[in-house]
């Protein structure tokens, strides 16, 4: 049986370039000035200004690695914010797979004071896929946070671009990536919370999570599925051969929300979750049980045509999620990146780099829109408890508005007419 080789699918590891020495260009703007008709409505910025600090988490004791090992652990958290003013506009500065480094223009403020508000904001996590980086997402960070949300963003040591040679040895952070998802989620809800910028202004019993593919992955066990790895995927998924330390492994894989024993102890404040591409339901990696007992409700967002997550392995979560408020948006003739930013154009050089940005057959620019759309229409209806922005939810079926009798369907809430072609949403009965 082939290992690792079953997470990326058949081309990812094509067409690899060299890594390429650091260095950065001028910053870029990704994103292009449509109208906002265009655009689902949710989608347009709040009213808050946005600030943005980088800080560190680090674990309070040393932590057991994927070996046994006590390790110490830290994390790189980018944390958008509702801001009392705005100034200049920072950047962010990442690289690609192939170790080409870009920058970014933001739109928000490096370091600017919190706002004032008359209740406090509540935490979003957002966390990247295998691999990836904090700011994969900026997007939705910096528009949540302009709707009155803290927003922290994780890079996962051990499975950044930064962190992984994903040419030469891409598998190298895998087995941390398994085993940290949840933890690293769960520890960056308690950092922002204590954090002495952010603790007076933040509401920690009112929290959201955010996750694509190998964040999916994570955030559906932190809302309370456990992993349910066997002696065979524990092996397959870590490239260990000695059956000994696979059943170790299985061992230390399978918990639930955030390291815990039981689902029972995922924490009460986790209000709603957000599953971009989930990983891991293809491979039935979760105990059924468990997702039947998840009380948060789950928004999972799909393409069809999906060959990392695969489809019917997401549909497959989708389904055995118990909660009563979990969708599943299908966006059709998509595959696997439904999440990240625009590519910059340092990754136009080769398919190895474009590859972890761009979809076939729909603008990433679009694709953004939408998240920020649900994800708002999400966290505002579960998280502030906000029932108007429920109904953006309760849409149903087919979005192409397909005429029926010579009738043409009235859109989508919160999209133009004929401007949301492509979505279907399923909702738990």
């Amino acid at each position: 049986m082939k290992t690792l080789s079953l997470f990326f699918g058949g081309a990812a590891l094509v067409s690899a370039t060299e890594i390429i020495s650091p260095s950065v260009s001028a910053a870029q703007t990704l994103y292009k000035p449509f109208p906002a008709d265009v655009m689902p409505s949710l989608s347009e910025k709040g009213n808050y200004d946005v600030g943005v600090k980088t800080i560190e988490a680090a674990y309070p004791v040393k932590v057991k690695d994927i070996a046994g090992n006590e390790v110490e652990r830290s994390l790189t958290l980018e944390v958008w914010y509702p801001a009392a003013s705005s100034a200049q506009k920072t950047t962010y500065i990442n690289e690609t797979r192939s170790g080409q480094v870009f920058e970014v223009q933001a739109d928000a403020s490096r370091d600017a004071p919190i706002a004032n508000a008359d209740t406090d904001f509540p935490v979003i996590v957002i966390s990247h896929g295998y691999t990836g980086y904090r700011t994969l997402m900026f997007y939705l960070g910096e528009h949540l946070a302009s709707h009155g949300y803290v927003v922290a963003a994780i890079d996962h040591t051990d499975s950044t671009n930064k962190d992984v040679n994903f040419a030469e040895n891409p598998y190298s952070g895998f087995p941390s990536t398994l085993l940290n998802r949840s933890r690293d989620q769960v520890l960056t809800l308690n950092s922002i919370s204590e954090n002495t910028f952010f603790k007076e202004s933040v509401d920690a019993s009112k929290a959201g999570v955010i996750g694509y593919s190998m964040g999916g992955y994570g955030a559906v066990s932190t809302v309370g599925g456990c992993y349910a790895f066997n002696d065979q995927t524990a092996a397959t998924f870590t490239g260990t051969q000695d059956p000994k330390a696979a059943a170790l492994i299985k061992e230390a894989l399978n918990t639930c929300a955030g390291g815990k024993a039981s689902s029972e102890e995922a924490l009460p404040v986790w209000k709603a979750a957000l599953a971009l591409a989930p990983w891991g339901g293809q491979h039935q990696l979760f105990d059924v049980e468990s997702l039947n007992n998840i009380k948060v409700p789950v928004l999972y967002v799909a393409g069809d045509n999906d060959d990392i997550s695969g489809y019917d392995g997401i549909k497959w979560l989708f389904e055995n999620t118990g909660s009563e408020g979990s969708k599943l948006l299908t966006v059709k003739n998509a595959r696997h990146n439904v999440a990240p930013h625009p590519a910059p154009k340092e990754a136009y050089g080769s398919e190895f780099d474009l590859g972890s940005y761009i979809e076939p057959a729909w603008e990433v620019q679009k694709l953004n829109a939408i998240n920020e759309h649900f994800a708002l229409a999400l966290m505002n209806c579960h998280v502030k408890q906000m029932p108007d922005y429920c109904e953006f939810l309760n849409v149903s079926g087919s979005s192409d508005q397909v005429p029926v009798g010579g009738e043409t369907p009235a859109p989508w809430k919160g999209f133009d007419n004929r401007w949301a072609l492509g979505l279907k949403m399923e909702s738990k009965l």
